[in-house]
């Protein structure tokens, strides 16, 4: 959940104008808030890492298009303002993915 909050936040100052100690404008705010409690009540989130790779989408078509936005401007960003956090994510990534064309553990077990 902090990856997202953090794309959120560095969404909110590029695309919004906001400054780093301004915090999120109330539109991201609300986008946090929202990705936050989908997080908290998913029943996925002890064997998932991403979103992206949950069978359920429980984003609502709207929030998630937001998200699209906001992954779309943060992500080639992220490498430049949290490394470690971005690297993290497209190892974990291309793990999923192997995971799932192999039908290894998390792989189609969730399909």
């Amino acid at each position: 959940m902090e990856t997202v909050s953090e794309m959120i936040a560095l969404y909110c100052r590029g695309v919004h104008g906001r400054g780093r100690g301004e915090g999120l404008c109330e539109s991201c705010r609300e986008l946090d808030a929202y990705a936050r409690q989908r997080s908290a009540k998913c029943p996925f989130m002890e064997r998932k890492t991403f979103c992206s790779v949950c069978p359920v989408h429980c984003y609502k078509p709207e929030m998630r298009e937001r998200v699209r936005a906001v992954m779309r401007y943060s992500g080639p960003r992220m490498l430049f303002h949290h490394p470690v956090m971005a690297i993290r994510h497209l190892i974990e990534t291309a793990r999923q993915k192997r995971r799932a064309a192999s039908g290894g553990p998390r792989g189609r077990e969730s399909a």
